[in-house]
C-alpha cells in the first residue's frame, strides 16, 4: 500500500512540474563552468526533474546496499562477534 501512495504521489508531483514548464515558453540562460545555454523554461524543468530522480534513485539503491553489506546488530548478536 505504501508502494502504491508513493507511486501517485511521485506521478501527481511529475504532473505539476511538467504543467509549469509547458506554460512558460521563456528561454532561460544557464550558465555553468565551462559553457552557457539557452534553453527553454519547460525543457529546464524536465531536465532538473530527471536529474532529481536519478538522484534520489542513485541514493535509495546506494542506502539499501550498505545496509545489506553492513551486519545489523541481531546478526551480530547470533554470531557472538562485536564492531
Amino acid at each position: 500500500m505504501r508502494l502504491y501512495i508513493t507511486v501517485i504521489l511521485f506521478l501527481i508531483l511529475l504532473a505539476i512540474a511538467f504543467i509549469f514548464g509547458s506554460q512558460n515558453d521563456q528561454m532561460l540562460s544557464l550558465n555553468y563552468l565551462i559553457a552557457k545555454t539557452n534553453i527553454s523554461v519547460a525543457t529546464a524543468v524536465g531536465l532538473f526533474t530527471a536529474i532529481g530522480f536519478v538522484l534520489g534513485l542513485l541514493f535509495v539503491l546506494f542506502w539499501k546496499l550498505v545496509s545489506m553489506v553492513k551486519p545489523s546488530k541481531k546478526d551480530q548478536a547470533l554470531t557472538g562477534k562485536k564492531s
